[in-house]
């Protein structure tokens, strides 16, 4: 009888990927009958999930107020069986327990995914839904601070699991660059275009370090107005790569990584980098300070302060032993706290117990 992983949706991003990388290693390691659903359209990871060999459904929501995605919902788990429903993020929450009304019997765990605070609502409507839930699945101790204090979740209800990479995976998104002083030093933002990400804060920064460095910015979102903008008035040296199927690409071509994050709930991209070779310079936010330690696997600044995480990316270009140094130690630690092979045992102890 199937697990079924649901999801608000599955287009590119951070979550998407820990789902996706979730159902293929479960049901490589024999573990049980594990589906995906989405409440949205299909979307480029559903697609990736279908190669995989999982099986896919996308519930077709027109938008957040779609009340007919519930009713087929309900039908997925009755028809499917499922003794297991883990969902990702609220909407999908929010939908899960409001099916576990209607289907009896069905061990329902939740995921928070966030530190970010607005809109407070989320969270008001978090602490209602987290009620239908067994347990509540939290990738830091920031998010679990945050679940308990504005959500409401009971402290034995939270299990931390981090998220994850394999190692060998990324191997092959070495850069050279690191170990090289190139002119204009490339730097890279990966990740959805979205306020929380305070991305026009990194084109101030790329301004006062031009021409030292060139920013390229993989990932669209609603924040793409606004950072249009703040390249055009600043005239900063950026391009604008639009969304890209896997960030192995991106990586490959970057001698730094910059998350300039108002808050995260882990920063998936960040040990992404790590493993790939690739010194990470981020803010000193929840969910960030845990995952990066700061003057050993990548350097921290205070968030939203451009002169501050532009003094911070150039010590990491000019400082080839520094950035050598954070390599290391950052490519130690992720095989140590964030590797598959350690995190998929914790899932399959509590999806598959």
């Amino acid at each position: 009888m199937p697990t079924l992983l649901l999801i608000t949706d599955l287009e590119l991003g951070g979550t998407p990927t820990v789902v996706r990388e979730l159902a293929i290693r479960l049901r490589r390691a024999g573990q049980g009958d594990v589906q995906v659903a989405c409440l949205s359209r299909w979307g480029p990871v559903a697609s990736q999930l279908r190669d995989a060999g999982i099986i896919v459904t996308a519930l077709d929501a027109k938008g957040p107020r779609d009340r007919k995605v519930l009713p087929r919902l309900i039908r997925l788990v009755r028809e499917q069986r499922c003794t297991t429903v883990f969902s990702f993020l609220l909407h999908a929450n929010v939908m899960a327990a409001t099916a576990a009304i209607f289907v009896p019997n069905v061990r329902w765990i939740q995921s928070i995914q966030t530190t970010q605070p607005w809109p407070r609502w989320h969270w008001l409507m978090q602490r209602l839904v987290q009620r239908a839930a067994d347990t509540v699945v939290v990738p830091s101790p920031s998010v679990a601070q945050v679940a308990r204090d504005w959500a409401g979740v009971p402290a034995d209800k939270i299990v931390v699991i981090p998220n994850a990479i394999d190692p060998i995976d990324w191997s092959s998104a070495q850069s050279p660059i690191p170990a090289t002083d190139p002119r204009p030093y490339p730097i890279t933002f990966l990740g959805r275009l979205d306020p929380i990400k305070d991305v026009p804060t990194l084109v101030q920064a790329a301004a006062l370090l031009s021409p030292l460095v060139h920013l390229h910015i993989y990932g669209e979102g609603a924040d793409r107005p606004r950072i249009d903008n703040a390249i055009a008035t600043l005239k900063s040296p950026v391009t604008l790569h639009g969304p890209i199927a896997t960030p192995r690409e991106a990586l490959s071509r970057s001698g730094l990584l910059v998350l300039p994050s108002l808050a995260e709930g882990f920063g998936l991209v960040l040990i992404e980098a790590m493993a790939a070779g690739v010194p990470v310079v981020a803010t000193d936010v929840p969910g960030i300070r845990d995952v990066v330690r700061h003057g050993q696997t990548g350097l921290l600044v205070p968030p939203s302060n451009a002169s501050e995480l532009a003094a911070a990316i150039r010590k990491v270009v000019e400082d080839r032993g520094l950035r050598l140094r954070l390599i290391q130690q950052a490519a130690s630690d992720v095989k140590a706290r964030f590797t598959w092979d350690i995190v998929l045992e914790q899932y399959k102890q509590l999806v598959l117990s």
